[in-house]
């Protein structure tokens, strides 16, 4: 079963020249009056997305606005607007998928690390009110923080 999750998970970070349709995501319990969310959208099977993972509780996909290849999201099926309001149990689940997800992505990726992030709320640049986990996969000095920039490739300390 890891293999041909590996398998789908390389396949859409590593896409053919014409890549299969997103495989349709299951019903979930993001309500319909939450109509707005593109996560719930998503959840809901009514917005296309590329999903990596699924199970009862959490679904992984490709950020559609990814800072760098393999950037993927976890996010709870159930609609919580932010980390704080989320249960406990859920959080526990979304986390517990992390070094799954984490080296299956490293590996379709070849990069050596990875980041995960949480924006919880306006002032920590949380765009989109309903909670998800960020993966970002990285390579050395790729550069991709301002702080990483100044200090690896131009060489400021």
């Amino acid at each position: 079963m890891e293999a041909r999750r590996l398998a789908l998970l390389y396949s859409h970070l590593c896409p053919s020249p014409s890549p299969p349709p997103p495989p349709p995501l299951s019903p979930s319990a993001c309500s319909p009056q939450s109509n707005d969310c593109v996560f719930c959208l998503i959840i809901r099977g009514q917005s296309p997305a590329f999903k990596l993972y699924e199970d009862d509780t959490c679904l992984c996909i490709l950020d559609t606005r990814p800072l760098i290849r393999g950037h993927s999201l976890i996010i709870p099926k159930s609609h919580f607007s932010s980390l704080d309001t989320t249960p406990p149990s859920v959080v526990a689940a979304m986390c517990s998928k992390v070094p799954f997800l984490g080296n299956a992505i490293m590996k379709a990726t070849g990069s050596d690390s990875f980041n995960l992030l949480v924006n919880n709320g306006v002032a920590a640049g949380q765009v989109i009110f309903h909670t998800h986990i960020h993966i970002i996969p990285r390579k050395a000095g790729d550069c991709l923080w301002t702080s990483e920039f100044y200090r690896v490739c131009i060489g400021v300390p």
